[in-house]
């Protein structure tokens, strides 16, 4: 059974997943790990877990190192055999569940089917579970995180210099935990764009003056503007958030010293396809790097929820990037190779009676 209170969340799992017991038995499988193992979820609940998954990696000792860290474990390429269906490459991400330090949650994301879902319908099914994970850690997490806060700090108010370097400690991964949260309750956050004509070349420079003052102090930047880009329509906050995300993201992919190149041009004839027609999105925005690129095995998936190309990569920001794009009516696409790593966002232009630029 699952915790009380996430049935629905786990329900709504988009990806198939096992939740386990001390003893690394079944106890819940999402509906997607159903359909995935071909097994209803009563044949699999009390089996041991190495016994339905057969990966090339040791689940105990895994599940064992998360217990004791309390920490997300990922695991990238994962060879899955299926009882002579082949072997399928998967990611593997083992987490604690709050509520029982005993059970582990157990994701499994194949390649092949994170490939064949529409990035819309996908996005919108994972959508549905970062609101409902957003809601549960912020009354399970964020209450205990304030009071132990607190405590810290009353603590190291007797303390002498060498204990409060422990107190230090405490307060320093409290906040980063709660700048965790606050990530995973942005991503679920289902606010609409308020749409109105907006300058991209403002939004960019606003988004690259705060960048070289804090995640991208290392970076050099440079600029490639065309100035007769016409105008978009856009929420400045959220399209603000999204260069911010690309800037940090280029950063950290960059070492001191690197550079990141914005570029905007107009693209005549760029349309984009979807359930209410065509589109034309000739306003392209490119934010790139010369970093070392991203893994030609993540490439795919990067927008997804939960992938991250960074070991301790909560894998929100890039997702949260493409949610705001596609509301924005426009599309976001990867090119990358070693040296070279581009984000091009491409939008809509703001119609000629659309009002005032913000």
């Amino acid at each position: 059974m699952t915790p009380t209170g996430q049935d629905e969340i786990w329900s709504a799992l988009p990806m198939p997943g096992v939740l386990v017991d001390a003893a690394n038995c079944i106890t819940a499988v999402t509906p997607a790990g159903e359909v995935f193992l071909n097994v209803a979820s009563k044949a699999l609940e009390g089996r041991e877990l190495r016994s339905v998954l057969r990966l090339n990696v040791n689940l105990a000792d895994s599940i064992a190192r998360v217990r004791e860290g309390r920490s997300a474990l990922f695991h990238r390429d994962v060879q899955l055999d299926r009882d002579g269906q082949g072997i399928i490459l998967c990611d593997l991400q083992i987490a604690p569940v709050s509520v029982d330090p005993d059970v582990m949650m157990v994701l499994l994301h194949p390649r092949q089917i994170a490939g064949k879902l529409g990035r819309a319908e996908h996005l919108k099914s994972v959508t549905k579970t970062a609101i409902g994970l957003a809601d549960m850690l912020a009354h399970e997490i964020k209450n205990p995180l304030a009071g132990i806060a607190g405590a810290a700090q009353l603590l190291a108010m007797n303390l002498s210099a060498q204990d409060q370097e422990m107190t230090d400690l405490i307060l320093q991964e409290t906040r980063r935990i709660v700048a965790l949260l606050q990530q995973v309750e942005q991503f679920g956050d289902l606010r609409p764009p308020k749409l109105r004509p907006i300058n991209v070349h403002d939004l960019l420079e606003r988004a690259r003056k705060s960048a070289s003052l804090g995640a991208a102090a290392h970076m050099r930047f440079f600029d490639d503007y065309d100035p007769s880009l016409p105008n978009s329509m856009g929420d400045a906050d959220q399209l603000l958030q999204v260069f911010a995300n690309l800037f940090a993201n280029a950063a950290q992919a960059g070492g001191d010293g690197g550079r990141i190149t914005i570029r905007t041009y107009f693209e005549q004839g760029l349309r984009l396809s979807s359930g209410r027609g065509d589109l034309a999105v000739p306003l392209q925005i490119e934010v790139i790097d010369d970093g070392p690129g991203i893994p030609e095995a993540l490439a795919d998936s990067v927008f997804d929820p939960f992938v991250s190309t960074r070991e301790n990569g909560t894998g929100l920001g890039l997702a949260l990037v493409s949610k705001i794009i596609t509301e924005h009516n426009g599309t976001i696409v990867l090119t990358s190779k070693p040296g070279r790593t581009s984000f091009r966002i491409s939008l809509p232009i703001a119609p000629k009676n659309a009002g005032e630029t913000i």
